[in-house]
């Protein structure tokens, strides 16, 4: 792998961008800068505006990601555009763009993400029962005939 050098603000804006619009982990960062991954935590101790960028820019990413589970848990609209071609009598061809709204339902397995991790309390993964009893616990069971 070449050496490449740290080139302070230059570098710093490559790697907030890396992690803000890409999403790249820290050896994938490394890799397009062209440096050992050891170098890039060694730049992370010794550039404070570097370790900054990164911090920063993962933080607007994740900000993206949770933003785009929320729309998927309430629902949207989106417009939906379809461009037809026609052919007249004459061979002349026009152009016809149609656009409409359309309403993307709100996705329940993202409802149930965003609860169980906003709310653990109220949605918790699992319901716990004492069944625990000071005064002991009668069972009947009936048998059907």
């Amino acid at each position: 792998m070449a050496k490449t050098k740290y080139k302070g603000e230059e570098t710093d804006r490559q790697v907030y961008l890396m992690a803000r619009d890409e999403g790249l982990n820290d050896r994938e960062i490394a890799n397009n800068l062209g440096i050992h991954h050891d170098t890039f935590y060694q730049w992370i101790k010794k550039h404070p505006a570097f370790s900054d960028a990164v911090k920063k820019g993962r933080e607007l990413s994740i900000d993206k990601v949770e933003n785009a589970l929320f729309k998927e848990a309430t629902g949207y609209w989106t417009e939906e555009t379809k461009t037809y071609i026609q052919e007249g009598k004459n061979g002349e061809k026009t152009k016809k763009i149609e656009k409409s709204k359309k309403f993307i339902r709100p996705n329940v397995t993202a409802q149930i993400y965003i609860t169980k991790n906003r709310r653990p309390e109220k949605w918790p993964d699992k319901q716990e029962h004492d069944l625990n009893h000071n005064g002991g616990l009668n069972i009947n069971v009936k048998w059907a005939d």
